[in-house]
């Protein structure tokens, strides 16, 4: 399950790109804090210890702002593109027993048959899960998978009191026979009715000259 961290927030009083570069040069990441209804609430969250929380997929964060404290998981991170800085995040507040939906990882455990790889198609998967039992990830066993095989998201195993939230036939991965092995099947195949053919061609003039 996602980890609930705590994250001490400060109101933001200041607003603008200078603002924003101000918050971000003393180590601190601009906010909006949003959900159910309620007026967004502008905030400043402490760089480090935010940058380590979001390292962790569809984390649950409890915001303390002014003594209250709110429930909230990372809905979109805007980083920039060249230095490793999160640019400004938006949370939205859930609350204990609601069912939100979000994007859980896919992740892949074994090996399908020897000469075979897997593609995986779709690395994470959208479920409705409810807020405060959010999984980290879902866990695919390639073992057994053969070339063709092919895993749907119907068939992923999903954790109690999760649902999809996207279509059953949406394929997950399958597995196949990388190109060049299959070319040089098909070569060998190719070659060994070649070698046949000449076997009875040469035994048929055999017979011939007989």
């Amino acid at each position: 399950m996602a980890d609930k961290l705590k994250l001490d927030a400060e109101s933001r009083t200041e607003f603008g790109k200078g603002a924003a570069r101000r918050i971000r040069a003393n180590d601190k990441i601009p906010a909006v804090i949003y959900g159910h209804g309620e007026d967004p609430l502008h905030v400043v969250l402490p760089g480090h210890d935010t940058m380590m929380a979001l390292k962790n997929p569809n984390a649950l964060l409890t915001v303390v702002l002014d003594g209250d404290k709110h429930l909230a998981i990372a809905k979109d991170i805007q980083r920039d593109p060249i230095r490793p800085v999160i640019v400004h995040v938006d949370l939205l507040t859930v609350k204990k027993g609601e069912k939100i939906t979000v994007d859980v990882p896919v992740h892949l455990e074994g090996e399908s048959e020897p000469g075979t790889i897997h593609v995986l198609e779709n690395a994470s998967l959208q479920l409705l899960v409810e807020a405060t039992h959010i999984p980290e990830y879902l866990t695919v066993s390639l073992d057994g998978m053969g070339e063709g095989d092919k895993l749907i998201a119907s068939e992923v195993t999903l954790p109690e009191g999760s649902e999809l939230a996207v279509d059953g036939e949406t394929l997950v991965v399958h597995v196949t026979v990388p190109r060049q092995a299959a070319e040089d099947e098909e070569t060998e195949a190719a070659e060994g009715e070649t070698a046949a053919a000449a076997d009875e061609a040469a035994e048929a003039a055999e017979g011939d000259d007989d």
